[in-house]
Parts: C-alpha cells; sequence; structure tokens
C-alpha cells in the first residue's frame, strides 16, 4: 500500500484547504471548544450555529458534504481517498461538516437502501436540508444493543413505535430519528430488530434535555408514545436492521478526527515552546519531551490506519476490523493528548475559556471532560478490542 497522494489528490487538497480559509467564520478554528473525538462540545448539539449551518450549506452547494456519494443522488462523486484528504482538512481546522445524515445514514441506504429510499432520502441529506440523530442507546440498552425494547408494531401501512432513546446527541436540533426498534419479539434477540427513519414532529414524541459534564445541552432522552410511521420509512428489509446497524456502526467508527488530533498537539507543541517552568522553557523539560514525542509517533501510526480504511474502501473492500482498529486507536489517544496536556499546563489546564490566563481558549479543561465521551460513542474501547480480537484473530468470546 502506498498512501502518498497523486498530483490530482495533492490538488485537491490544496482546493479544500483555501476553500476552508476562505469561508469559515474568521477565528472559528481558535475559539471552537471541540476536542478531537468527543461528542460534548460539538457546536451544532447546543443549538443550531448560523454561521456553522451556512458553512454546511456552502459545502454541499459543492457537492462536498457526500463527497464519495454517486453524482445521482447529489453527491461529488469523488473517490474515497479524496474523502479522506477532505475529512482530515475538516477536522484539522474543526470546521463544520458531514453530520449523522452523511457520515452514517447516508452510507447505509445507498448499502442497503431500495431505489426508492434512495431517491427519497439521499438528495436532501446530500443538500444539507435535512439532519438526523442517533436513536440506538436505551436505558438499558447501551454496549448490548440487541436488548432494545423499544417496539414497533405494525398497523396496515403504518408501524406503532413505543420506548424510550438516551444519550441521543442532537435529537433537540435534528429533524429525523435514525431508529433501531424490535419489530418481532418471537425470535433471538437480533434477528427482530428493523432500522427505521422517523419523523421528529410525528405525534407522541418528547425530546427532554440532558446536560452533560461541560454544562452544555448536547444529549437528550427521547420517548416515543403510540408514534406513527410509514413502512416506507423501514430501511432494507424488515427484521434485518441488526445487520444494517453493524454496518452503519461500522461507517461511525470510520469518522475519526485525525486532523484534530494532529492540530491539537500542534498548539501544545506551540505552548511549550512558548513557556517557562522552573526557570527554563517547558520544551526543554527531557519529561515533557518524551511524552510528546511518543503522542507524535502515535498520531503517525494512527494516520497510517486512517489512510488505509480509504485505500481499501476505494478497493470494495469492507473494513470492519480495521473500522474497529481506527475508532480504538483514535480515541484512546483523544483521552492520551488530553492527560497529556493536563500535566505538561498544570493547574492551567483547568482554567476555563473566560479566563484570560487559559491556554489555548481553555479547550484542554472541556477536552479533558470531554474526551471520555469519545471511548464510548460508537462501541467503547472494550468492544472495540472484543471485535479485533474475534474477527481479527479468531479468539472465542471471553
Amino acid at each position: 500500500m502506498d498512501f502518498r497522494l497523486s498530483e490530482q489528490e495533492e490538488a485537491f487538497r490544496k482546493e479544500v484547504d483555501d476553500f476552508i480559509q476562505k469561508e469559515l467564520p474568521a477565528g472559528w478554528t481558535e475559539e471552537s471548544l471541540y476536542w478531537p473525538g468527543g461528542y460534548g462540545a460539538i457546536p451544532d448539539f447546543e443549538e443550531i450555529n448560523p454561521a456553522a449551518d451556512r458553512f454546511r450549506k456552502r459545502l454541499a452547494e459543492k457537492g462536498w458534504l457526500a463527497i464519495a456519494w454517486p453524482e445521482e443522488y447529489g453527491g461529488g462523486g469523488r473517490s474515497h481517498i479524496e474523502q479522506a484528504i477532505f475529512y482530515e482538512r475538516l477536522s484539522y481546522y474543526r470546521a463544520p461538516g458531514p453530520d449523522v445524515g452523511t457520515l452514517i445514514a447516508g452510507p447505509t441506504i445507498l448499502r442497503f437502501g431500495s431505489d426508492e429510499t434512495k431517491r427519497e432520502w439521499l438528495p436532501r441529506i446530500a443538500k444539507a436540508e435535512i439532519r438526523f440523530w442517533l436513536a440506538y442507546s436505551e436505558p438499558n440498552s447501551g454496549s448490548d444493543l440487541a436488548s432494545i425494547r423499544s417496539t414497533a408494531i405494525e398497523d396496515g401501512d403504518d408501524l406503532i413505535i413505543n420506548g424510550q432513546k438516551t444519550w441521543s446527541s442532537g435529537a433537540h436540533v435534528s429533524d429525523y430519528a435514525w431508529m433501531v426498534v424490535r419489530t418481532d419479539p418471537a425470535v433471538a434477540p437480533h434477528k427482530g430488530i428493523s432500522l427505521v427513519i422517523v419523523d421528529n414532529k410525528s405525534e407522541g414524541i418528547t425530546i427532554k434535555p440532558l446536560i452533560n459534564i461541560l454544562g452544555f445541552h448536547s444529549f437528550n432522552e427521547v420517548f416515543f408514545d403510540d408514534v406513527r410511521v410509514p413502512k416506507s420509512n423501514i430501511v432494507g428489509e424488515m427484521n434485518q436492521g441488526w445487520y444494517y446497524l453493524m454496518a452503519a456502526l461500522d461507517y461511525e467508527r470510520l469518522v475519526v478526527s485525525i486532523g484534530g488530533l494532529r492540530r491539537t498537539l500542534e498548539e501544545l507543541l506551540e505552548y511549550v515552546r512558548g513557556t517557562d517552568g522552573n526557570g527554563q522553557p517547558l520544551s526543554g523539560d527531557p519529561m515533557v519531551r518524551d511524552r510528546l514525542a511518543e503522542l507524535a509517533v502515535e498520531i503517525e501510526v494512527a494516520d497510517v490506519f486512517f489512510w488505509q480504511t480509504a485505500w481499501m474502501l476505494d478497493r470494495g473492500l469492507i473494513p470492519n476490523i480495521e473500522a474497529s482498529v481506527l475508532k480504538l486507536v483514535t480515541t484512546e489517544l483523544s483521552r492520551k493528548l488530553a492527560n497529556t496536556a493536563m500535566d505538561v499546563m498544570g493547574p492551567y489546564a483547568q482554567l476555563e475559556r473566560d479566563s484570560k490566563l487559559a491556554p489555548i481558549t481553555g479547550r484542554v479543561c472541556t477536552g479533558y471532560l470531554d474526551c471520555i465521551s469519545a471511548l464510548v460513542g460508537a462501541g467503547t474501547s472494550e468492544i472495540q478490542r472484543n471485535i479485533i480480537a474475534m474477527r481479527g484473530l479468531g479468539l472465542p468470546w471471553s
């Protein structure tokens, strides 16, 4: 595998970079509290940011929101390597961009949806006309998603949904739920699940806020009481949702902030070069140098995993195990980066953004709290290790 970019790909990288620097609101990258991999400080989860919305619409106009989709569905028709270039540059600038619709729902519909489903949903997702949230987790169903209890009972041409979802990121600022429900309770748990799209405006839906550890309203608990949904909103075949969900989770695990990790390390390097500790620059402290060098090496390793998955997708290969490897490595790096920054900066790292003494805009303080969410979303680190052990190494279930 040779991951060096071609001349055409290098030109596209420059085009994306120039576009972001021109279109992204001034000061966005520096002021953003987003920590690579975290779920708690994404600006659009707190409220719909008009500047972010405008930027996303500009991406949609260029066909970049759904950059590797076929052009007939509003996509850019580009390769997965070019898609990876685009994602890497966006994350480097902490720029708003692809969301649940373009990153998870859309690719799953492309792979499993009927022609009618594709025509109905994909163009609107690609044009940034609609937003999705993930309706997976329930109060007693997190890592064990096969144990979900939310039900959908057939009633003529409709499904009647009852149940509850929790940790629902961005549900309050979205249009549709990308939801898994139990449609056949009489069979084995994973064989009776369906994947369905539910309109947030449907009667019987109640959304209640959950304030996260950062003090932001990113999460929600959502209740469904006799919510009527047309059967035409089922993705693929009824009772096959578990298999679609596994593919959707793989797509989610490919969404990593490799550029964001690199950018944050650069900011930390700049900090130690310009800050004294015990009468000498922190950059001269052997322990600090060792910690940062270790991070730099691990980010380079993660970078190779990142490009490997894009290379595989362009060759029609499914990066199932590789998606778990990438997710595990990058999210553990997110925590390690936050811990290192906290140790290097000492008490200053605890200062929030409203303090003039807070290093790098107070991002370390929120990042230290938020990085834990990176280890949970899209499957915990323990789940990723189990997948790697069983599917990659052929080891038995422990």
